[in-house]
């Protein structure tokens, strides 16, 4: 498999999410037809592209000087700004400009999620799983500017840990249709998180209304965004904000739906389970799609090395790590269909439960859709 190595050169492909950041201008400036842009480029394009482009599995050098990677770090910390200017020209452009009804700024506010969710929260999770202090926090903005910013402990202190047991809220089970999922894992992972937030807070002997309780900032944060909205464009800017956060929510959730779907990891008995394997997540080598979210469809290789940088992230053969049929915008959609999602799915998690593990013959146990942290 060849070696690829960073350059400007290799980082530039990654940036044809800031394409998506011109779709939104563009609709914000131009309204009616412009914001189908959106979604055209976001989900439909980026799959033609798909289509279009050969897969890539090429890999760089993992162990790769993060010195040498300044081109793709560059790319993840100019999207908070980025993002951060299209929303409030967005909400300019619909509360104190008349070129635009009201259901052409829902609709630009809903399909401004497409982008705070489908991307903009991909460019949040590669942040806060980064060791620099101001990485974490322009991840946790990011969060915080689709009020979701329990991501954080949610993801890395809970998800990681548990990916593929009953304890891990996201871990979407078998035949859960993605609704079913959504409605579950919206209490879920709060519930979850605020555990083992007050767990840490205990085990220091500190209360949980201890500054260090990462929920001030969970809390605090969003009520900023808010407040800029409500300044802008009073309740109905504040109204247009929560469309975008609800939708960018969804968009994160289905991306999570999709990635581990009927993937468990087996029961070793009291209470613990096999170490995490590159079989425990979905995968895509679709060349467009990995650009546009950062190679986020590589996820095997995230789960083993949580804190490698997106560029380093390593291609598995098929005989190692399941591989999806499309790149995770059709999936994300065919996810909203659940017979439709079942049927093409199903099949391969049983053919995976062959694979991987012949000698379960009682899948009863592992097909419970998944409880929060207790």
């Amino acid at each position: 498999m060849l070696k690829s190595t960073p350059s400007i050169r290799s980082a530039a492909p990654f940036a044809v999410s800031l394409i998506l950041a011109v779709t939104v201008i563009v609709a914000s400036i131009f309204g009616g037809w412009a914001i189908a842009l959106i979604p055209f480029y976001g989900l439909f394009l980026s799959s033609v592209f798909d289509r279009m482009l050969s897969e890539n599995t090429a890999n760089m050098y993992p162990e790769t000087d993060d010195n040498l990677l300044h081109w793709h770090r560059m790319l993840t910390v100019i999207w908070f700004p980025v993002q951060l200017l299209f929303i409030f020209v967005a909400l300019i452009a619909t509360t104190r400009f008349d070129h635009m009804s009201s259901a052409q700024s829902v609709s630009l506010f809903a399909a401004i999620g497409i982008a705070t969710g489908g991307v903009g929260i991909v460019y949040a999770h590669e942040l806060i799983h980064q060791k620099g202090k101001l990485e974490r926090n322009l991840g946790d903005a990011l969060l915080a500017m689709v009020l979701y910013g329990h991501f954080r402990t949610k993801h890395i202190l809970i998800h990681h840990r548990h990916v593929g047991t009953p304890a891990d809220p996201v871990t979407a089970r078998y035949n859960e249709g993605f609704h079913r999922f959504f409605f579950r894992l919206l209490p879920g992972g709060l519930i979850a998180s605020w555990k083992v937030e007050a767990a840490r807070l205990t085990t220091r002997k500190l209360p949980i209304y201890d500054k260090s309780n990462p929920f001030w900032r969970y809390a605090l944060w969003p009520l900023g965004f808010l407040a800029i909205a409500a300044l802008i464009g009073g309740w109905f800017g504040v109204g247009l904000y929560l469309m975008q956060a609800l939708i960018a929510v969804m968009f994160l959730e289905l991306t999570n739906y999709v990635e581990h779907y009927g993937l468990v990891r087996k029961h070793r008995g009291d209470g613990k389970y096999e170490h995490v394997r590159p079989h425990h997540s979905w995968n895509s080598s679709r060349r467009f799609t990995n650009y546009l979210l950062i190679n986020l469809q590589r996820h095997s290789d995230h789960h083993y090395k949580p804190d490698r940088r997106f560029p380093l992230l390593q291609s598995y053969p098929e005989t190692d790590a399941p591989q999806l049929p499309y790149g995770y915008p059709i999936m994300a959609a065919m996810a909203l269909i659940p017979p439709l999602w079942r049927r093409v799915m199903n099949p391969r998690v049983r053919k995976w439960r062959a694979m991987y593990y012949p000698e379960i013959t009682d899948w009863k146990p592992y097909n419970k859709a998944s409880n929060p942290i207790r």
